[in-house]
This record gives C-alpha cells, sequence and structure tokens, in this order.
C-alpha cells in the first residue's frame, strides 16, 4: 500500500489498532476513512481527544468520569441505593438497558483470589464504605461479574460492609458463571437484577 512508507500514518495505524476489537486491516481502515476526511472527522476528533486528555479525569468518590469543570453526579444529591461495577462499561450496559436507575460505584477491576486483599488492591473500596455512611445508604447491589475474582471482589467487599446497617444483595439468575456483566443483554440483565440474592441484612 502507498501509505507503507509514510511514518506518520504507520503510527497512526499502530495507536487504532490498540482499540478493542480492531486489527491492522480494521484500522487501516480507519485511518483511509480519517485522512480522507480530514475537515469532517480529524480536526474535530483532535479538538475533542485534546480537551478530554486535558478536562475528564475519574472521581475519586465513585469512580466514575466526570469534567474538572463541574461536580461529579455522585455529590448531585441524596440517595440510597447503590450498584456496584467493575468498570464504567459495565456501568454503561446497565444504564442502556434502563433496568436500573439509581447511583453507581466503580471499583475500577476486581481483586485477583490469589493475593493479598487488605488494601483492597487499589480498588475504590474504602471510598464505597464512606458514601454508604456518609448518605445512609439502605441497599448496596453488588453488580460484579461471575467470575473468580468477580466472585473474590463481591465477597470481600460484603465483608467490608457486614458492620453497617445496610442491606447488601448480588446479582442472580441470568448471570452465567464466568460471564462478564459488560457482555450481558437486556434480557439476561433484567432477570438478574430482578432475582437478585440477599448477601445480609441489618
Amino acid at each position: 500500500m502507498a501509505e507503507d512508507n509514510v511514518k506518520e500514518i504507520e503510527d497512526l495505524i499502530k495507536i487504532v489498532s490498540k482499540l478493542p476489537g480492531l486489527g491492522p486491516k480494521s484500522s487501516r481502515r480507519i485511518v483511509l476513512k480519517l485522512i480522507n476526511n480530514r475537515e469532517e472527522i480529524i480536526k474535530p476528533l483532535t479538538n475533542t481527544l485534546a480537551q478530554v486528555y486535558k478536562n475528564v479525569v475519574r472521581c475519586k468518590n465513585c469512580g466514575n468520569l466526570k469534567s474538572l469543570s463541574s461536580d461529579c453526579v455522585c455529590s448531585s444529591k441524596k440517595y440510597d441505593q447503590i450498584c456496584v461495577v467493575e468498570n464504567i462499561a459495565d456501568m454503561w450496559v446497565i444504564q442502556n438497558s434502563g433496568i436500573y436507575k439509581g447511583h453507581y460505584h466503580i471499583l475500577g477491576g476486581t481483586l485477583p483470589s490469589f493475593e493479598s486483599k487488605n488494601n483492597g488492591n487499589g480498588l475504590l473500596i474504602d471510598s464505597l464504605i464512606d458514601r454508604v455512611k456518609k448518605n445512609s445508604v439502605k441497599e448496596v447491589i453488588l453488580a460484579t461479574s461471575a467470575s473468580i475474582e468477580g466472585e473474590t471482589t463481591s465477597h470481600y467487599i460484603s465483608d467490608s460492609l457486614k458492620n453497617l446497617k445496610v442491606k447488601i444483595t448480588r446479582l442472580a439468575k441470568g448471570v452465567p458463571v464466568g460471564g462478564e456483566i459488560e457482555f450481558l443483554d437486556d434480557g439476561t440483565l433484567f432477570s438478574a437484577f430482578k432475582n437478585r440474592n440477599l448477601i445480609s441484612k441489618d
């Protein structure tokens, strides 16, 4: 291809190919599309990416994305229910399904089943406990994946919250063993939320 000898294009192809689901061929097609639409796509995309890089950060309280120019949604009002997920992609899937309308807490990953969990492994677990205390939360919904790591994380959080007066539930039917929230369809998510299990009571 003619673009093989252009270093800037090859560098862009390598970057694009790092995105989920994109291989070298798909990346080349995307790059060619960008090049053929400089004003319509490249220019606004470049400006938008620069603004995201500069202004969008992760909230240290709930783990969601927020703009530096505004408060995070978690500080907007009181709430009595929190859905705990592993990552932002999981939150978006649940939001798009319309099943759950409350607040979220994004952990930023899961706990390895074979390592020490004394410090929460860098996950936003301490801030979850603080949110439960400060907002008099009545229910924490654990929506971690049905993998070994997801189950380990769920049990760790449940143990961390056991001395607080909060109901802890876990997504139930519909989440297969080894399944990840991000890849579940709306029907499966609906069943999981409707049939969530009680882990502990007041």
